[in-house]
Order: C-alpha cells, then structure tokens, then sequence
C-alpha cells in the first residue's frame, strides 16, 4: 500500500468535496466531514477517509438524504429527541445539541435521542464534546445487526459501542472510554478484507459458525462479543437506549452500513448528559484521583491515551493516508 501524508484540514476538504459532489447539502457534508477528520486525527482509520466512498454512494442511492433536515423537539425539560430524517446523523446531532447541553445544565440530567438515523462516527468524540461542556456523558449508538448470541449463529444486535466521557473541571476531558460489545470495531474487518489481511483469532465466525480468520467470511457470519455473554449483555443494554428508547429501528431490522442494498439504515443514538454539580461537590478531585491511580502505575495505559498520543501526532506531522484511496475519493470528487 502507498501512502501520502495529508493535513487534517486537507482530509476534511477531500471529504466534504466528495460529499456535496454526491448530492449532500453543504451543511450536512461539513459535519461529516469534521466527523471524518476527528477519525484520521486520532488515528481511528476503520471510521476516517475509508468511509467516504461508502458514504458517498449512499448519498447517491438514496440509502442516506444527503439533503435531510433534522425535526428537533423537547417533549419534556430533560427529554430532546431529534429525528434525523434518514439524513446523517452528524447533522442531526449537532441539530439537538444546544438545546440538550442547556437542558442537562437546566435540569441536572438529560438525555437526547435521535431516530431515523444512520452511522455517527467515533461515540467517544461526541462523549469527549459533552465533557468539554463540563458535563459527564454517556453516548450510546446501536448498528445493523452482526452479533449472534453466544451459542447461536445469527445476529441479533449490532456492535453497539458506548462511550463516556468524565470531565476535567478545566474544559477538557479528564477520561473518555469508548468500546463496543463485539471483540473488535465491525470497521475494523471492513478495513482488513479492503486491505486483503486477515482477521485475528476470536474476532469472528463465519456463517455456519466455525471460527474464521479471513474477514469476508467473517461479514458473512458473526463477530464475537468481548467477553463471552457478558459483551453480549453490553449490546443488549446499548440497544435498549439508542433503538427501543429512540424509536428506532431494532438492530436485526437495519439494512447494512456498507453496500447499497436495502435502504435507510433508520438506526439511532441515545446520549446522557449530566451536570456533577447537581450531584456532588468533589467529581473533579474525585475523576482526578481515580485516573492518577490508573495511569501511575508504570506501563497502565489510561483508555484513549492511545487516541491522544496520535492526536499530537498527527496535528504535528499529517495524517499518513492510502494514496489509492484518496484517488478514489478524488475520482468521486469529479
């Protein structure tokens, strides 16, 4: 694979060209955009530029309204719910936004869900945007289905990761986790079975459910849930807030994120918000305490300090891209 080095400001120009080359709004193709270029910022690659062309074939088909307008509405003082009207959910995200962060602050706790949705990018950024606020997050966000229950072999819910961001009392993040309930990222195989590379042991069986480490087979077949029932468990809970809870579609009815058959996704996202304040007076000292015991201890590495190592890097030096698939983009840009 060649590779070329692109600012960040360049991948999001690149991204948001292809965008609106493919039919989407102005508006709608730059929150994407900055979605995309947070990826290959932290060096997140399975949710960067290598879905571009994926979303730009689904704003051309249909399977994403390119030019979707989110309905914001507030039913209840904690309660925001958006629909995203098959559009992205970037959009409809950043739609609700103020009137949810003010509503946490109002109240204490709330919650924004968003419905008719679609595929949001890396949840630990919109976790790490409410800790930004002074406020603690959790972001939840289910996907089409790809994890079968452990015995079985056909899925049922989605990788459906959660993020949580703890604030730093100084406008920043003190701690943002951010995992799904699958061993691995479904982007993850998708980028290895672009790639030509294999899967790794565990992450994945194939359709008659004997373990596999070549990942078409794998996209045909089931990703393993971290930690047996237990991940499983994580999925169910992710799914019961961002698709009962939203309205959305359950995860074993959404068509596929990659491919074009099917139509709208109609997935959704649940996210929290709360103010510590409201609760206690020591949260900061307490976060503080609790991930100073964490990271002093030699090699620990605090979660996402991996993403923040190559955050610096890459704001420094540029992003190390597939120059094969920025022709591709640039070919869509045309």
């Amino acid at each position: 694979m060649t590779e070329r080095t692109m600012t960040l400001a360049a991948v999001e120009q690149l991204c948001l060209r292809a965008l609106t080359a493919a039919g989407a709004s102005e508006d709608n193709a730059a929150a994407v955009a900055r979605s995309t270029m947070l990826a290959e910022r932290d060096g997140i690659r399975s949710h960067g530029l290598l879905y571009v062309p994926i979303y730009a074939d689904h704003v051309r088909c249909g399977k994403v309204d390119g030019k979707a307008r989110p309905a914001v509405s507030q039913p209840r003082p904690g309660a925001v719910v958006v629909d995203a009207a098959t559009g992205f959910a970037h959009p409809a995200i950043d739609a609700g936004w103020d009137r949810f962060i003010a509503a946490a602050r109002r109240n204490g706790v709330a919650a924004m869900t968003v419905f008719n949705s679609y595929n949001c990018g890396v949840v630990g950024h919109h976790a790490e945007r409410i800790a930004e606020a002074g406020l603690l997050g959790l972001c939840t966000t289910h996907a089409p289905a790809s994890i079968a229950p452990p015995g079985g072999r056909l899925p049922v819910i989605g990788t459906n990761p959660f993020a949580l961001g703890a604030p730093d009392g100084a406008g920043g993040a003190a701690l943002v986790l951010d995992q799904s309930a699958s061993v691995v990222a479904k982007s993850e195989i998708l980028l290895r079975s672009r790639e030509g590379r294999p899967i790794e042991p565990g992450w994945a069986i194939d359709e008659h459910g004997a373990d596999t480490l070549d990942p078409a087979a794998a996209l045909k077949g089931s990703m393993l849930p971290a930690g047996g029932h237990k991940g499983f468990g994580v999925g169910l809970l992710v799914e019961i807030l961002a698709s009962c809870l939203a309205g959305a579609v359950l995860s074993k009815d959404a068509s596929p994120f990659s491919g074009t058959a099917g139509g709208p996704p109609r997935t959704g996202q649940c996210f929290i918000a709360f103010d510590p304040r409201a609760f206690s007076t020591g949260f900061s000292h307490q976060v503080a305490s609790l991930v100073a015991a964490i990271a002093n201890q030699g090699d620990v590495r605090l979660p996402g300090s991996g993403r923040q190592a190559a955050r610096r890097r890459n704001e420094r030096e540029g992003v190390r891209v597939d120059a094969g698939l920025v022709d591709r983009i640039e070919t869509l840009c045309r």
